[in-house]
């Protein structure tokens, strides 16, 4: 296949991109402000989250092992794994937000500056990843290896960020949770 049927064969996909790109941030800010009247809160969900995206992490860093030794099938699965995880990670932390009360950190000093920090940092690269997941993922289903190649080099460390400060920040607030 020429690289201009494999560009054209990402086209398919670039609206559903765009509009995944949008929608997935907005429909989460909106949903983190409602709040699910008379029900019992998810308090058990902060840990399992966390430990979802620990798993996605690991997942991300074996599908690259798994591409380096050219176990392109092994590479696959896995970045569909970490896609599922991601979304998991998503639908869960969503419900407890939507039942639950938001945790106040509680820390001083320096390391009050270092949660924000890193909270802020993996919020802005949260959303910030989304259309570079999809965008590789894309040209992955699509065999534009080339292009692929390209933006999972960007994608990758960011993922991969995303993943591990979403831990950082749990370990981090989790002495707060009431």
């Amino acid at each position: 296949m020429s690289n201009s049927e494999h560009v054209l064969n990402e086209k398919k996909y670039n609206k559903l991109i765009v509009v995944l790109s949008i929608l997935i941030p907005v429909i989460v800010a909106v949903l983190f402000g409602v709040k699910i009247p008379n029900v019992e809160p998810l308090t058990f969900l902060p840990p399992i989250y966390a430990s979802i995206n620990a798993l996605t992490a690991l997942v991300l860093v074996l599908a690259f092992m798994a591409i380096q030794k050219q176990k392109v099938t092994l590479h696959k699965r896995l970045m569909s794994f970490a896609i599922a995880l991601s979304v998991m990670f998503l639908a869960m932390y969503v419900a407890y937000h939507m039942t639950s009360d938001s945790t106040k950190f509680g820390g001083e000093g320096a390391v009050k500056y270092f949660y924000y920090f890193i909270l802020l940092t993996h919020i802005l690269m949260s959303i910030i990843v989304i259309p570079f997941v999809l965008i590789t993922y894309v040209r992955g289903i699509t065999n534009n290896i080339e292009r692929h190649k390209k933006i999972a080099r960007i994608t990758f460390p960011l993922w991969f960020y995303v993943a591990v400060t979403g831990v950082v920040v749990y370990i981090m607030i989790s002495p707060y949770y009431v």
